[in-house]
């Protein structure tokens, strides 16, 4: 079909024909996903080995009659589950989104008449009529057109809308996509900013761009975190562990003293001592604490174990539009034309944001926003009435009450619009033009010379990144050489037939968020490279790119991306830090390169088009206030404020979390040694049993608190973000971490066995007594304080790898000296007050038991702190 027909002879399909495709084809809708119910929900968060390990211990305590310490345990299993349904529940919130967004209502041509329909029963063939301000319900080439300009930032994340033209019948057509000026193709979901349209629908439901990113979406399998990898390979080595240290124990007791049930009642006990059912409490509480935290930072987290994972992010994939600029256009340079001049009038707002506009500059604003609507939708044109408002306030320049009389809209032939007003005062009409500098030129007749200055400049201000628009003024001139106007006094039919006075050029453009470059910078400082994914043309995103410090290195086109194999992008992904011109899908390539080049990526962005590549990504962060429902809720996490300084903020706060988290299991780690090795040494020295259940559940209201809360609450180390990244393999227990727990946990050992053997020395116990006879009370007594003091220790020592316990002592963190304070009070009333002493089994320690309990106890950590201060 031509360019040039008549609306009105379309007739558009017939009611039967859209019945016929409405059964074969399907509503214009995404198809609904297999919905996962609460029940499937629970199973998924049940099957996590945190929470196995929960309902683990938590059978084990209550088979052993510990009924306390299960119901606690089994808490803390219903309590973690219900937050983590509510998380995943918002999940299935995401194909729901989409499938609202790209279902607006439509206007359509049917049997020759127009009608308004819901979009979903918008079928393929359909004459779907556009106009300013609507929503498009499907893909479809134009058949018919006025200046129609679409935003298409949902698709493509830029904020400039873009032109589009009719078909013509009589070319081939060009390559279908999105983005691109004078194209004849509309896409669902995206918005007509200005002009009409006719578009016959090539696509409905999940065969638009829209249903194939929705399609995207269901196929991409979010991974578990390596956190969660290597939690179930604890799990399964603390079990094989434990299982074979207690039979051991059993085997051994009812060998040497031949009391086969007592043997298996020790052995129980031991279980109780060397299983660490701390490590999935500290693990759950940790991360959960750790989305608290975020929220502090304004960041949304949806999966809570990317908390973990953020710290460890080595590559950082930003989208530009919106995420490092502010998806807003800005008046930024102005240039003012002075035929023959060797001085031209030149001015940068950025370099003189408080200083008052001179008077040179004040007409080009003036004639910008005459050029322009009066209630502007564009955003050119908004920025310049912007700046109007901002800097020709109390001056001639502003026209608030005058009245548009006519527009000249911009046309294919000529990329230029000039708008007509009336002064309401009345007197002589105005006329202002504004478009493309080569199109204002030629209203203005510009000879060869003048063309050539006036691109060098718009060349100058364009290779600063910026969209340059010429400005004119337009004369209604009876004398005119060229032109003369109507002798009835109606205005020309033409923009041409006027005569205009070049006035200058207006430099925009979509500024650079201005915490975004401190931002990059830390980036680089904490060893985390940072590549930038845009839909611009490259030369752009060089320019942003130099703004924000970002290291550019190699630059790769979308063309390109199509002309490569996945080898050919994985090797040259580690070059290149810009991918301009890119489209959703390759988006999506270029995160799976990188991911399967061994990086942790974490990925940023606001629009439809970036949710494949969210969801896929170890991390995938979306902008809140701008950011669509369906890039909220493919993210991992999301930024409420926009700020791009949270998401380095986030970094570092993973990283904290990840020190600590290391610090508080390597403290578990390390306090089961002395607690097992003194529960297994008496089975083997034929000595009487030290620790009972009670005193094993004593020690837990030290240690569960002080693992959780106590370590979590740790200051950051003063280095955090001046290392690299930690090794994506490094896991949570490597080897330095356990030895360092193993040497901690045998050196209270060794104290311990040492205080236990000169007490036996010294007769302050009587072999083979399990029942409490003065000797055993009074050994047992002495070696449970040790203990506890040992344990305090380790507390101290372990708040910090790299400073001693005096320079931590300078640190605030409240909840370490209420443990220290409530662990101290309890253990003087169950040592001096008579019915508790009982209850414990203990006798009465003197003041020279206490001091060598205290000295102790300090001994067992001393060559920790000598450690630190020689590697210091």
């Amino acid at each position: 079909m031509s360019t040039v027909i008549n609306p009105q002879e379309l007739t558009g399909l017939s009611e039967q024909e859209v019945c016929q495709r409405l059964q074969v084809e399907g509503y214009n809708e995404l198809p609904a996903s297999d919905r996962r119910n609460i029940w499937g929900i629970i199973w998924e968060i049940a099957s996590e080995p945190i929470f196995l390990l929960l309902l683990g211990c938590g059978g084990i305590y209550l088979f052993l009659g510990d009924a306390q310490e299960a119901l606690i345990l089994l808490g803390f299993v219903f309590f973690i589950v219900g937050i983590n349904l509510y998380q995943e529940q918002k999940t299935e919130k995401s194909l729901e989104a989409l499938r609202d967004l790209s279902s607006p209502r439509a206007l359509v041509i049917r049997d020759g008449e127009r009608k308004r329909i819901a979009g979903r029963e918008v079928v393929r063939g359909d004459l779907i009529v556009l106009a300013e301000g609507d929503r498009i319900p499907a893909d479809g080439v134009l058949l018919w057109s006025t200046h129609l300009t679409v935003d298409e930032s949902l698709l493509t994340g830029e904020s400039l809308p873009v032109r589009k033209v009719a078909m013509d019948d009589s070319l081939p057509l060009p390559v279908n996509r999105s983005g691109g000026d004078d194209l004849p193709y509309v896409y669902s979901g995206t918005l007509a900013v200005q002009g009409q349209a006719i578009v016959e629908v090539q696509a409905t439901g999940s065969k638009t761009e829209m249903g194939k990113i929705g399609k995207a979406l269901q196929t991409i399998e979010q991974e578990d975190s390596k956190l969660q990898q290597e939690t179930r390979r604890i799990v399964k080595q603390l079990t094989i562990i434990a299982i074979a240290i207690c039979i051991i124990a059993v085997v051994i007791y009812g060998i040497t003293r031949g009391d086969w049930l007592h043997g298996v009642l020790a052995g129980l006990a031991l279980g109780m001592a060397i299983l660490p059912n701390e490590i999935p409490v500290v693990l759950a509480i940790f991360l959960a604490l750790g989305a608290w935290r975020f929220s502090l930072q304004n960041v949304l987290t949806r999966r809570i174990p990317v908390v973990e994972t953020l710290g460890s992010a080595t590559v950082l994939c930003v989208d530009k539009t919106g995420t490092l600029t502010l998806n807003q256009m800005t008046v930024q340079q102005l240039f003012v034309y002075q035929e023959g001049s060797q001085n031209p009038a030149f001015y940068d707002l950025t370099l003189h944001e408080r200083e008052a506009l001179p008077e040179d500059f004040h007409r080009l604003i003036e004639y910008g926003i005459l050029a322009s609507r009066k209630d502007p939708f564009d955003p050119m044109e908004k920025a310049l009435k912007l700046v109007g408002s901002q800097l020709l306030v109390g001056t001639e320049h502003l026209h608030d009450d005058w009245n548009t009389l006519r527009e000249y809209p911009l046309s294919g032939e000529l990329r230029a619009m000039s708008c007509v007003w009336e002064p309401i005062a009345g007197g002589a009409k105005e006329i202002a033009a504004k478009g493309a500098p080569e199109a204002i030129a030629d209203l203005c007749h510009f000879s060869p010379e003048m063309l050539t200055d006036l691109e060098l400049q718009a060349n100058i201000m364009a290779a600063a990144g910026l969209r340059v628009l010429g400005v004119a003024k337009g004369y209604l001139s009876p004398n005119s050489p060229r032109h003369r106007p109507p002798t009835d006094g109606s205005l020309p039919l033409r923009q041409h037939d006027f005569d205009f006075e070049f006035i200058g050029l207006v430099g925009l453009t979509d500024p650079v968020r201005p915490t975004v470059a401190p931002a990059i910078a830390e980036c680089y400082q904490a060893g985390i490279r940072v590549v930038m994914i845009t839909g611009d043309y490259p030369s752009t995103a060089q320019n942003i790119a130099k703004q924000i410090g970002l290291t550019s290195g190699e630059v790769i086109t979308g063309a390109e991306l199509e002309q490569m194999t996945a080898e050919q992008l994985r090797s040259r992904i580690r070059s290149t830090n810009i991918f301009a011109r890119v489209v959703p899908e390759q988006k999506l390539l270029i995160v799976n390169a990188l991911k399967q080049s061994g990086e942790i990526v974490a990925m940023t962005g606001d629009g439809v088009n970036d949710a494949p590549a969210l969801k896929a990504a170890h991390i995938g962060i979306a902008m809140g206030g701008r950011g669509t429902d369906v890039a909220r809720e493919s993210a991992d996490l999301v930024l409420l404020n926009d700020d791009f300084t949270s998401i380095v903020e986030s970094v570092k706060l993973g990283r904290r979390i990840f020190d600590n988290l290391k610090k508080g299991m390597a403290y578990t780690l390390a306090v089961h040694v002395p607690i097992a090795g003194i529960s297994l040494v008496p089975i083997f020295m034929q000595w009487s049993l030290v620790l009972l259940p009670i005193h094993i559940a004593f020690l837990h209201l030290i240690i569960d608190p002080a693992c959780t809360i106590a370590f979590e609450a740790e200051a950051a180390e003063a280095n955090v973000m001046q290392r690299p990244p930690r090794n994506p393999k490094e896991p949570l227990f490597d080897r330095r971490t356990l030895w360092l727990s193993l040497f901690q946990g045998l050196s209270v050992l060794v104290v311990l066995v040492i205080v236990y053997a000169i007490a036996n020395y010294h007769g302050k116990f009587a072999p083979d007594v399990v029942l409490c006879s003065a000797g055993a009370c009074g050994a047992r007594g002495l070696v449970f304080t040790t203990l506890i003091v040992s344990n305090l220790a380790m507390i101290l020592t372990n708040r910090s790898w790299t400073r001693t316990i005096l320079s931590t002592m300078k640190v605030p963190n409240a909840s370490i000296w209420w443990i220290i304070s409530g662990a101290i009070v309890f253990l003087g009333l169950i040592l001096y007050v008579p019915f508790l002493r009982q209850l414990f089994q203990f006798s009465y320690l003197q003041f020279e038991d206490l001091a060598i309990a205290l000295l102790s106890g300090i001994a067992s950590v001393i060559w920790f702190e000598f450690l630190k201060w020689r590697n210091s």
